[in-house]
C-alpha cells in the first residue's frame, strides 16, 4: 500500500529530490558509519576524519584509507537502488540527487544531477601544487610511502572529502537548500538524518510544503514528519517503485 502511495506522489510531483545516505551504499557491501557493524564502532572518527589530526597526523587518515576505504570501495559497485535512480531520473520523475555519500556511485550507475555535500573519495588534491590523483593512483602511492606525498613536488596529498572542522563547499550547499525549497516530493533513502546541517534539508523541504518520504531500515528522529515511513532497504522500495512507473508508462 505504501509502494502504491508513493507510487501516486511520484506521479504528481513536479520537483522529487532524493537524499540520500550510507545506507544506499551499504546494499554494495560499503559499511555504514553508525549503527550495527558501522565503522565508527571501530575506528575513531575524531581521528581518522578530523581535519586538526589529519594535519597533526596523517599518517592516521592514510593507514585507515589504505586497510579499510580503499578496499571497501576500489572494487564495489552501484546497487539496483542506485540504478532506480537513474531510472526515474532518465524517466524524467526525480530532479536533483543530494548525497552525504562520498563514494561517487551516483554519478558512476548514471546519475546526472548529483550535488555532493561531503567531497568525494574520488578525487586527491596535493596541498601545495594542487595536483590531483585518482584513488587508485593514491593507493599505489601507499605502497611505497605512508602518508603518501605528491610525485612532483612531494607535498602532503589529502582526501577530497569534507573532515570534521571543515565547512561545506558553500555553493553545494546552496544548491541543496534551492533544490529542498523547491521540491514537491523530498524522498530521504538510507540517511540517519542526525548530521547537520544535511539532515535540516528534509525538515526545509517538508516545512515548504514537500511530501517527506523516508526510507530508513532504522527509525530516524524526522520519522513522525514524515508522510510516509519504509524500514526498509533502499533496494526494496525504489526497485518495485521504478518498476510500476516502467509499467505505468
Amino acid at each position: 500500500m505504501n509502494i502504491n502511495a508513493l507510487q501516486d506522489m511520484l506521479g504528481q510531483s513536479k520537483y522529487t529530490v532524493a537524499f540520500t545516505g550510507a545506507g544506499i551504499s551499504a546494499e554494495s557491501g560499503v559499511p555504514t558509519y553508525r549503527g550495527a557493524g558501522g565503522m565508527w564502532n571501530v575506528y575513531d572518527p575524531d581521528k581518522y576524519a578530523n581535519i586538526d589530526y589529519f594535519y597533526q597526523d596523517p599518517s592516521y587518515y592514510w593507514q585507515f584509507f589504505r586497510d579499510v576505504r580503499y578496499p571497501s570501495l576500489h572494487q564495489a559497485q552501484p546497487n539496483t537502488a542506485h540504478n532506480a535512480l537513474v531510472s526515474l531520473e532518465r524517466l524524467s520523475l526525480l530532479h536533483t540527487v543530494i548525497t552525504q555519500n562520498i563514494d561517487g556511485f551516483h554519478q558512476t550507475a548514471g546519475s546526472q544531477k548529483v550535488l555532493e555535500l561531503h567531497g568525494s573519495t574520488r578525487v586527491y588534491t596535493c596541498m601545495q601544487c594542487k595536483e590531483q590523483f585518482s584513488m587508485h593512483q593514491v593507493f599505489e602511492f601507499l605502497e611505497s610511502k605512508l602518508p603518501p606525498t605528491c610525485p612532483k613536488c612531494q607535498g602532503l596529498i589529502r582526501p577530497g572529502t569534507v573532515m570534521f572542522g571543515e565547512a561545506l563547499p558553500m555553493q553545494v550547499l546552496h544548491k541543496a537548500e534551492e533544490a529542498a525549497l523547491q521540491a514537491d516530493l523530498f524522498m530521504c533513502i538510507g540517511s540517519s538524518l542526525v548530521v547537520q546541517p544535511a539532515a535540516s534539508f528534509p525538515v526545509v523541504a517538508k516545512q515548504s510544503g514537500a511530501w517527506l518520504v523516508i526510507v530508513n531500515k532504522d527509525p530516524t528522529p524526522l520519522d513522525d514528519m514524515a508522510d510516509l515511513v519504509f524500514h526498509q532497504s533502499a533496494s526494496e522500495v525504489l526497485v518495485p517503485l521504478v518498476q510500476a512507473k516502467d509499467m505505468s508508462q
